[in-house]
C-alpha cells in the first residue's frame, strides 16, 4: 500500500536547461545534462552556497582588506598572501573584492558563493 503523500524533496534549477529538478539528481531527466561530477565531492559541491558568511566577509575585507584577511578568511591562503604582501593590490584588489561581495559574486575556495548574511 502506497501513501497519499509524497515525501518532501529539494530542488534546483538544471545546471543546463534551468527546470526544477531534483537536487539529488545526477542527470536531467527533461535534458539529460549530467548535474554533477561525481570524481571530486568539491566540484558537486559548487551549485551550493557557501557555508562561510557575507557579513564577516564583507566586515573583514572592509576593515582589514588590505591584508587580505577576508581570503584567509574565506580559504583562500595563496590570494590572501599575496594580498598581504601587496597591501591589497594597492587598495585595487580589496575594492574588486568588496564589489564581487556586494553582488554576490565573491566565492570561496571550494567555488561556492557568499551570499548568506
Amino acid at each position: 500500500m502506497t501513501s497519499p503523500h509524497s515525501p518532501i524533496t529539494a530542488t534546483m534549477p538544471c545546471r543546463s536547461c534551468d527546470m526544477e529538478i531534483s537536487a539529488i539528481a545526477r542527470e536531467c531527466p527533461y535534458c539529460g545534462a549530467e548535474q554533477f561530477d561525481t570524481r571530486s565531492s568539491a566540484l558537486a559541491m559548487r551549485g551550493m552556497p557557501s557555508e562561510k558568511r557575507a557579513l564577516t566577509t564583507g566586515l573583514l575585507c572592509l576593515l582589514l582588506g588590505v591584508f587580505g584577511a577576508h581570503r584567509f578568511y574565506v580559504g583562500k591562503y595563496a590570494t590572501g598572501f599575496l594580498q598581504l604582501i601587496t597591501l591589497g593590490g594597492m587598495g585595487i584588489w580589496m575594492l574588486v573584492d568588496l564589489i564581487m561581495l556586494i553582488t554576490g559574486q565573491f566565492k570561496d575556495k571550494e567555488g561556492r558563493r557568499i551570499t548568506e548574511l
